[in-house]
């Protein structure tokens, strides 16, 4: 499904360790890290539930009344949502080139907008946790001895950092 609505957001870390998340449309959210891979989030309307990063870059949003939704991350701080929503990441250094490469029509520099899964099966969610953990445990291994490598491929640092620095991710 192409996107049908772009909607960019900006995240302010807190000091209680939250992050409050101003999207452009006013939806407001505050998110905090539970874990490497889930985030939970509440609304300025009383809507809670939490993100999970499944892995191969797809994010399963499932809500406090039981609906489940996906979104696929595209790189350059953009991320598809199921029901035709794009999200921008104005944060960071990656969504604001991406924000502006898609304000000036440049869209071929960043690649087609790869579709997120409309449903999955619980097998195939946990195929892709499974092979997120082996890449995860390659990635460190590889990387041994260099706090560089570490961080690069750290969930705690990288995309889905929940600190506003150069967060390309939605999932933070």
């Amino acid at each position: 499904m192409r996107p049908t609505r772009t909607v960019t957001f900006e995240d302010e870390p807190l000091a209680d360790g939250t992050v409050c998340r101003r999207y452009d449309d006013g939806r407001i959210e505050w998110r905090r890290h539970t874990d490497a891979t889930h985030a939970a989030w509440r609304d300025e309307h009383g809507l809670t539930g939490s993100d999970e990063l499944l892995g191969d870059g797809i994010v399963k949003r499932v809500h406090a009344d039981g609906r489940v939704e996906y979104a696929r991350e595209q790189g350059f701080g953009r991320t598809a949502w199921s029901g035709g929503l794009l999200t921008v990441n104005r944060t960071s250094l990656g969504g604001r080139a991406g924000a502006l490469l898609t304000m000036l029509g440049v869209s071929t520099w960043m690649g087609t907008i790869s579709p997120p899964p409309e449903t999955l099966t619980a097998a195939q969610e946990e195929e892709l946790r499974r092979r997120a953990a082996a890449s995860e445990t390659y990635d460190h291994s590889s990387d041994a001895g260099s706090s560089d490598g570490l961080a690069a491929h750290d969930p705690g640092h990288d995309g889905d950092d929940l600190g506003g620095d150069d967060s390309d991710s939605d999932f933070g």
